[in-house]
């Protein structure tokens, strides 16, 4: 079997680059282990927070961004993935430092509404994301409008992935996500994006069942599709 070789840009948290890593390997089709796509980690938790580099002038991620993935194309990646949303706004300057592709995770997750027919989908991501439009660039003229949260249900967003799962709470009370969710599917959303990485583990740790979209998942699969692997 000729497979392209996976490279993950991770670290944007740990937790997230996991995730991916388990739903590449729980959605591959395979028999036997020499089946399952070869994949470099590299999970760079140096890597600054994206939201405050984006809208509070913190430190510039690109540099150590680019460093992974030039670590990563020099072992035999041939391909890129990076399992943060918001880190996807820095996705050209990692592009250009590298010859190999990276895919886009905001864009495969557009390419998989528009295929199911999703009209509507509430977005559930950080501030940075929100506030910088990657999103909204992404899905311009794709037939799928974005509805995203009002006021405090957007602190709320921020805090179940910082205070949640950021900060490894297993005891987190998710009551405000809650109704933030409630209020994006009572506003028309047929499907909530949950455009941080941080949100599926946070559907699975705090036992959340909100009918959703999840852009790891379309990534993994993505890769999956590049490198030549069956899927399940």
């Amino acid at each position: 079997m000729d497979k392209k070789v996976i490279g993950i840009l991770g670290g944007m948290g740990p937790l997230a680059t996991a995730d991916l890593l388990k739903k590449i390997v729980l959605h591959t089709d395979a028999k036997t282990d020499q089946e399952h796509p070869r994949v470099c980690v590299d999970s760079n938790t140096d890597i600054p927070d994206r939201t405050a580099a984006l809208l509070h002038g913190g430190a510039d991620p690109v540099p150590e961004m680019v460093k992974s993935a030039k670590r990563l194309e020099s072992i035999g990646a041939d391909v890129l993935i990076m399992p943060c949303n918001t880190a996807h706004g820095f996705y050209d300057a990692v592009a250009a430092s590298v010859h190999i592709p990276v895919l886009h995770m905001i864009e495969l997750t557009r390419d998989a509404l528009r295929a199911r027919g999703v009209k509507t989908a509430g977005l559930l991501a950080t501030d940075g994301t929100v506030q910088t439009g990657v999103y909204q660039r992404a899905f311009a003229g794709s037939g799928v409008e974005l509805l995203t949260p009002e006021g405090a249900e957007q602190a709320a967003v921020m805090s179940i992935i910082y205070d949640g799962v950021k900060a490894g709470r297993t005891d987190y009370d998710a009551a405000a996500f809650c109704r933030c969710c409630e209020r994006l599917l009572a506003r028309g959303a047929q499907t909530l994006i949950l455009g941080c990485t941080e949100l599926p583990p946070a559907f699975e740790l705090y036992r959340l069942s909100y009918p959703a979209t999840d852009p790891t998942l379309e990534l993994a699969l993505g890769a999956l599709r590049f490198a030549g692997c069956k899927i399940k």
